[in-house]
């Protein structure tokens, strides 16, 4: 065999080997992709049927989502989405994937139930960075701090209630970590008054064209003159 045939068949070899190689690469983050994917959607249908019962809806909950454009009440520049819980075809509770970028250690992700009635059905953390012994006490195996919202709204609290015990409110904080309950506080206050601008969108309600605007609730008002 000449030298010539010697280096064209060591040069074949070495682009099959870097072919086999970059396919292999490729299939195993293509399999580590859909495998973490997989793992994310089992965790959120986990949360979702913590916060509405199997037994409450008869829908996929997966399924039955709203795509909603990003806004400053959900805290992301993103889309995010409104899951919602159905029984008999009629939505009772709105679940919204909303966010905090005011964490001690980044961004806090959460899902909001709110029944129809604009009371909190619960609240879950679906992700965070907060420091571990402190501010991970938002996730429910943690403790059950996160239980603290359940049954309020807009209606039986006021805005200044809407806080930490620090800030004159009624929500505890935790011993030598305010800032990740505050933070938390904020993103459930703000996803209320984001499912009171949007409640008949949420809820699937018909809006004819010549129907009145709906009114707002009293602390919208308010808000929106602080914001002034």
């Amino acid at each position: 065999m000449s030298t010539s045939q010697t280096v064209l068949r060591s040069a074949a070899l070495l682009a099959l080997f870097a072919f086999l190689g970059t396919a292999l690469v490729a299939a195993t983050y293509q399999g580590t992709r859909d495998q973490i994917r997989e793992n994310e959607r089992l965790a959120l249908l986990n949360s979702l049927r913590q916060l509405v019962p199997e037994s409450d809806y008869d829908n996929n909950l997966l399924e039955e989502r709203i795509t909603l454009p990003a806004h400053p009440l959900l805290g992301s520049d993103e889309e995010r989405f409104a899951y919602l819980a159905k029984l008999h075809g009629q939505v009772h509770t709105v679940l919204l994937e909303v966010s905090s970028r005011e964490g001690y250690t980044g961004t806090i992700n959460l899902l909001v139930a709110i029944h129809k009635s604009g009371e909190v059905a619960g609240v879950r953390t679906l992700s965070h960075a907060e420091t571990p012994g402190l501010g991970d006490l938002i996730e429910i195996k943690k403790s059950e701090w996160i239980l603290g919202f359940n049954g309020h709204s807009l209606d039986n609290l006021t805005r200044q209630q809407w806080q930490v015990k620090r800030d004159g409110g009624t929500f505890d904080q935790f011993t030598g970590a305010t800032i990740t309950p505050r933070a938390v506080v904020k993103a459930v206050y703000r996803a209320l008054r984001y499912f009171n601008q949007q409640r008949d969108k949420l809820l699937l309600k018909p809006t004819p064209s010549n129907k009145p605007p709906s009114k707002q609730h009293p602390e919208e008002n308010r808000e929106k003159r602080d914001e002034q």
